[in-house]
């Protein structure tokens, strides 16, 4: 920053710090002359900023107090970055949330039309603490283009890049556009997330940001839904978490362990421990996947009988094939054993 600039911007938080400032203490504070303190007095009364000049053996300057503050200096990307970042600061578990708020509304109300527009269309809803996702970036344009569709309530048509490569649909033909109803905006382990309702699909789905390319224009104004159980919130946290839309596990399995209750039942958060006896428990767990349900419970070290799904015994004998192999060093390449179904 250029020195005359930094002065300027030190000289502003004097002010802002104190009621009343003698000419030369401000001057003795800068390492300037006085004669340079009037100067650069006036380039700040040149910039808007209403200071006074008061007479005496103490006279000086004098930062008006509650006089409206010219526009703040922000480009387009600092507003967004300003409006994600105390929107989001809620995961951080600070416990800072309302004031966030109360900071977002202060300094929106100092910002020129344009960025106030801005910030008032972008709404995030942060559903959990951000992880760090270095590898993962998105476009703020593309955020706020999202988040206009949803203050708009307006048709979104956009591209969306599949997990491959490639990015094309089946027999490598480009996938259509997709044509949704967006909802929300939110984040959730680190990732920015599109809440919406597919109208080719007629269901609700979660799309990542850093894959979706809009379209434009936007369709046609839409009545807004309201997401599954109305808190979008936990809706996606359902979602993420291997939940169905009645709030329950996709896969949910029973099994018989050759351990105690009192021992199974800290690791379990979820599920059901139910005593059978002094070292005989019965276990009841849901998770994402059948394979995944069956790693779960092969954690505990103990003799297992599956009671059911038929599912989670097929996903426990893929894993015992799957482990086998692992143990015999077969080579990757080697194994053709498909996963269970989900």
């Amino acid at each position: 920053m250029p020195k005359t600039s930094a002065r300027l911007l030190a000289l502003l938080s004097l002010l802002q710090a104190r009621r009343t400032w003698p000419g030369e203490d401000l001057a003795g504070r800068l390492g300037v002359s006085t004669r340079t303190v009037r100067r650069d007095v006036d380039r700040l009364r040149e910039l808007g900023y209403p200071i006074t000049t008061f007479k005496g053996p103490d006279g000086g300057y004098r930062l008006d107090a509650g006089s409206r503050l010219p526009p703040l200096l922000f480009d387009d990307d600092q507003a967004v970055a300003l409006a994600v970042a105390l929107q989001t600061v809620t995961t951080t578990g600070a416990g800072v949330g309302e004031a966030a708020a109360r900071a977002l509304n202060t300094v929106r109300q100092v910002m020129p039309a344009r960025l106030r527009h801005r910030i008032d269309t972008l709404q995030v809803t942060a559903v959990e603490r951000p992880a760090a996702r270095p590898d993962v970036r998105v476009d703020g344009r593309v955020l706020v283009a999202l988040s206009a569709a949803v203050h708009a309530g307006e048709v979104l048509r956009f591209d969306y890049a599949a997990a491959s490569p490639s990015g094309a649909g089946d027999g490598g033909v480009p996938a259509p556009p997709r044509r949704v109803e967006p909802h929300h905006l939110v984040t959730w382990g680190g990732r920015w997330y599109l809440v919406a309702w597919d109208l080719d699909r007629e269901d609700w789905r979660t799309f990542r940001a850093d894959r979706i390319t809009p379209r434009s224009p936007t369709g046609p104004r839409f009545a807004p839904r309201e997401v599954p159980g109305g808190d979008v919130a936990a809706f996606v946290a359902e979602r993420f978490r291997g939940f169905d839309g009645s709030g329950d596990w996709l896969c949910r399995g029973e099994v018989i362990l050759d351990l105690p209750a009192a021992v199974v039942s800290p690791y379990v958060r979820d599920g059901v421990v139910e005593e059978l006896g002094p070292d005989r428990c019965r276990l009841v767990l849901g998770s994402w996947s059948w394979p995944g349900l069956a790693a779960a419970i092969g954690r505990f070290d103990a003799e297992i009988e599956v009671v059911g799904p038929a599912e989670l015994r097929e996903a426990f004998a893929h894993l015992a094939r799957r482990c086998a192999r692992a143990a015999g060093g077969i080579p990757l390449a080697g194994r053709l054993d498909p996963p269970p179904a989900s």
